[in-house]
């Protein structure tokens, strides 16, 4: 196994990838080390490098808004608890809504090899059985895979826009075209899109991101994550939906903190006026649809930057913007099936198939980059102009995590339980019930992370900025 390389490390090189003031590196303050949670990879490393990033470049906002200096703290122990917020989640006292499909999950094909599914969208759910030809009942399922060679399934699978990835080895997924394609590159990119004059931050506000607005086209975990982080630290968050997509109610719940919701379908004409609207004065675009769904509606990085020269466009994707995958869905889970993690981690622990990450870290660390990936470019906006795009994907953050190296026993440490981070947690009303969850794991000395939305049902707001 390679050693892993030291939190700090990971940090400063995503602090001087994305061009910001290598001396505020000093203000950040790192406590605990690996293992934390049950893995052979430095899942901590990657919660307290990521979330750490994001919290240092929050402060870097505030030090260009004010001329102040703060300290930022993570403790990787808090940062892994946030790094699975929404399985801490709790309603009124009780447990989160189911997260998974009963079929979700990993089969062995006819051919020996293994493929995972996800079903936990009704429409992916309905596709894969129809594929199958079989019922809603794992038995079924399996039976109906052992007809199959696994690649030859994930293939038909992806041919009919469904989400299934067949197991990997770390060797194989360096040898696939598009592990090839996206060798070498960063877990994120910055890229200047368009002209548009130095736009300073608002004067106004107590937080780095006070008066910042922040228009959020996410769902599930990694896009989400990004507008919960931006929320924390001052943004004025307005989460966009549409009321024929599915949702996936605890995520809604857990990542809706700090936000306002509303609803609009794109295409609908009058919806469609509406964003635009929303569009010119927005500062920040986050949107983790599917390859080239939202440009297809007319709200792609190039068209933004022309309605509103200055945006930060920052887009979320499971493989990447490079290679024949380029286009292809995803999910967390899946692209560590595909990438060789859950090879790695099943040959690590002596079993005879895949063995997940601990923590959906694909998705959360994505999340805090894309958090990250944005104030870094707001950064570049307040001093040297432009609109900008920001583009991360799961599969780069797995390269990324892959990168940060191998944790020495770390299968032997016992997993978290709720009862191991209470003292991480906080109780606060909602639009759902009280809510307990995990609190920020950023400590800012000037301006603490907090939300002062409660998490609401979709569609709560009017699809409008708030005065």
């Amino acid at each position: 196994m390679t050693a892993s390389i030291p939190p700090s490390e990971a940090i400063a090189t995503l602090w001087r990838d994305a061009g910001l003031p290598a001396d505020l590196l000093r203000q950040l303050h790192l406590s605990g080390a690996d293992p934390i949670l049950p893995s052979t990879f430095a899942v901590g490393t990657a919660a307290q490098a990521s979330l750490g990033a994001s919290a240092l470049a929050a402060a870097a906002l505030w030090d260009l808004r004010t001329g102040r200096r703060q300290q930022v703290g993570v403790d990787m122990r808090h940062a892994l608890a946030e790094f699975r917020s929404e399985r801490y989640l709790r309603v009124d006292g009780g447990t989160a809504p189911e997260l998974w499909d009963k079929i979700a999950g990993t089969y062995r094909c006819g051919d020996g090899r293994w493929v995972r599914l996800h079903t936990n969208f009704p429409h992916h759910r309905d596709g894969v059985l129809h594929l199958l030809g079989c019922a809603h009942d794992r038995d079924a399922v399996q039976a109906a895979l052992g007809k199959w060679e696994a690649v030859a399934f994930e293939q038909a699978a992806s041919d009919a826009g469904l989400v299934v990835a067949a197991m990997r080895s770390f060797e194989e997924w360096d040898r696939h075209p598009q592990g090839a394609a996206m060798l070498g590159l960063p877990p994120l990119t910055i890229d200047r899109i368009g002209e548009a004059p130095p736009e300073p931050l608002p004067e106004a506000g107590d937080q780095p991101l006070s008066g910042v607005r922040v228009l959020d086209f996410t769902r599930i975990i990694a896009g989400p994550v990004a507008g919960r982080t931006l929320a924390a630290h001052g943004a004025d968050v307005l989460l966009v939906t549409a009321a024929h997509l599915p949702a996936i109610a605890p995520l809604v719940i857990d990542t809706g903190r700090g936000k306002r919701s509303c609803q609009l379908d794109l295409r609908d004409p009058d919806d469609k006026r509406a964003l635009h609207k929303l569009l010119h004065r927005t500062d920040v675009l986050v949107q983790g649809y599917r390859p080239g769904g939202l440009e297809a509606r007319g709200v792609g990085p190039m068209a933004a930057a022309r309605a509103r020269p200055g945006i930060v466009y920052v887009s979320l994707s499971a493989y990447g913007h490079l290679g024949p995958w380029a286009d292809k869905r995803g999910f967390d889970s899946l692209v560590q099936t595909a990438t060789g993690f859950n090879h790695a981690e099943g040959l690590a622990a002596g079993t005879d198939g895949p063995r997940p990450l601990p923590a959906q870290v694909l998705d959360h660390a994505a999340g805090y980059l894309l958090a990250f990936g944005a104030m870094a470019a707001l950064h570049r906006r307040a001093t040297v102009g432009g609109s900008w795009l920001v583009r991360v994907s799961l599969a780069q953050v797995a390269q990324w995590l892959r990168g940060l190296g191998r944790v020495e026993g770390g299968l032997a440490v016992p997993d978290q339980q709720f009862e191991d981070v209470g003292d991480l947690l906080e109780t606060m009303p909602s639009g759902f019930g009280e809510l307990t969850a995990v609190r920020h794991a950023a400590q800012l000395s000037e301006t603490p992370a907090r939300w002062t939305l409660p998490s609401v049902p979709l569609g709560t707001h009017a699809a409008e900025w708030a005065t």
